[in-house]
């Protein structure tokens, strides 16, 4: 893993607290730090109060929708990377998903929790990446700026 300043632990938003839980045990497993929520609710408040880059976000909850709640959250910060987990197999949902600007879309029940894993680790690398690349912009900057006051 990474050692950029990027925040690696994962908000998980699903109204199934047993679904949080195994989805929980699983990504802890694999060193991932986890924070389950299953009021979605609560999301934007978690979102701004401790700044989370991924979000594992259910399609169907109760009172919200997560397409809805994934625009939500893309308004907010479009820099939050969200990865949808649905039971609602439908290919309007998956495609709904994917035009608000999320990552990727998995079906409940999991039966193999290593695509997920695996896209939640490309989805860090591609946080890391752009960090990289802020930083070294705004340290390209500062030196231009340096040599400009210099010269």
């Amino acid at each position: 893993m990474s050692h950029s300043g990027v925040n690696r632990t994962i908000l998980h938003v699903d109204d199934d607290p047993q679904f949080t839980r195994i989805v929980a045990h699983v990504l802890q497993r694999k060193g991932y730090e986890v924070v389950s929520l299953n009021d979605p609710q609560q999301v934007l408040g978690e979102l701004i109060r401790h700044g989370y880059r991924i979000v594992l976000l259910d399609i169907d909850m109760p009172g919200i929708d997560g397409i809805d709640m994934l625009r939500r959250i893309k308004e907010y910060d479009g820099g939050v990377q969200v990865i949808m987990l649905t039971g609602l197999v439908t290919l309007s949902n998956a495609m709904a998903a994917f035009r608000r600007g999320a990552e990727a879309c998995f079906f409940k029940p999991l039966e193999d929790y290593t695509p997920l894993v695996n896209a939640i680790e490309a989805t860090f690398h591609k946080i890391d990446h752009w960090w990289q690349a802020l930083h070294e912009l705004t340290r390209q900057r500062r030196q231009v700026e340096t040599v400009t006051v210099e010269s």
